[in-house]
């Protein structure tokens, strides 16, 4: 798979580049339906979507495939993966994703990128938990659709980890070099554009079904279904730093109010440990 060393010159040009090549899974995951393929077990839509929502990157692969061959007499989008497996059948599952490429392979060259991908992919698969629990405290319509959207938000970081290793490493260098560096600057900086912006172009040339496009635009911050999925994956991402890190406080007073939630019964939810309960429910200084 040829890799990107140096910027490209627009958002275009960067889907046409990440969409050359076909898009690896983790070898996890290709083991885990090996694993059931040849277990002799009965083997339904549960357990294969099961393994599928471990991974961001099989679960788009799923999603866009389905799209693309999408039936004539289909109706409304596919926007789950234990509807989309069922739709598709078992053995038509195996048979379209046998021989998968694997990151792991992809970035053998690059172990420091391959670390920094699986924390990425790690990440995502937290913050997919978030957002199913704040879905159902929302009692959202559909918690799958959120629990799929918010492991998908951070595809764009996951895809340059993987199509460009040194560039995404720079970016990394550099917040780590300035604490207060902002991802979006430090991607311009080096990639020329944002993850935010190459997120919609990607997620459309993939042929995402058109629900789970509008969920991932974070520009629609009005409809609590995107608020939902965009919270969870900052709050996620900002925690992965500690409780201590000082983006926290405004991902909680968002929180509560998305969810109708005290700070403490929030907090309590979200597993914070009692020195960050004690902290962040102090009165401020001089209050």
């Amino acid at each position: 798979m040829p890799l990107l060393h140096s910027p490209l010159s627009s958002v275009s040009a960067y889907v046409d580049a990440f969409s050359a090549t076909s898009l690896p899974v983790l070898r996890h995951t290709v083991r885990a339906l090996e694993t059931l393929r040849d277990s002799g077990e009965s083997i339904n839509a549960r357990k294969l979507s099961g393994i599928v929502l471990t991974d961001p990157l099989m679960t788009l692969r799923l999603l866009s495939y389905l799209e693309r061959h999408r039936r004539a007499s289909q109706n409304h989008d596919i926007t789950t993966i234990e509807r989309a497996v069922m739709m598709m059948g078992v053995e038509p599952f195996f048979k379209a994703f046998d021989e998968l490429p694997t990151v792991e392979d992809a970035l053998a060259a690059h172990p420091r990128a391959l670390v920094g991908v699986l924390r990425v992919i790690g990440r995502a698969r937290r913050a997919a938990e978030y957002a199913r629990d704040f879905a159902v405290l929302r009692r959202d319509l559909d918690v799958q659709e959120i629990t799929v959207a918010a492991l998908l938000h951070d595809t764009t970081e996951i895809v340059t980890w993987i199509h460009a290793p040194t560039m995404s490493l720079e970016v990394l260098r550099r917040q780590q070099a300035q604490p207060g560096l902002r991802s979006a600057e430090a991607q311009r900086a080096v990639f020329g554009v944002t993850a935010a912006e190459l997120q919609l172009a990607l997620v459309r040339a993939w042929h995402m079904p058109q629900l789970l496009v509008a969920l991932l635009d974070d520009r629609e911050q009005q409809n609590p279904r995107v608020r939902t999925i965009r919270l969870a994956a900052d709050f996620t991402r900002h925690l992965a730093h500690g409780w201590d890190d000082p983006a926290l406080p405004d991902d909680l007073a968002a929180l509560e109010d998305l969810l109708h939630l005290g700070p403490e019964t929030l907090l309590t939810r979200l597993g914070a440990p009692e020195e960050a309960l004690e902290r962040l429910l102090a009165p401020p200084a001089g209050g």
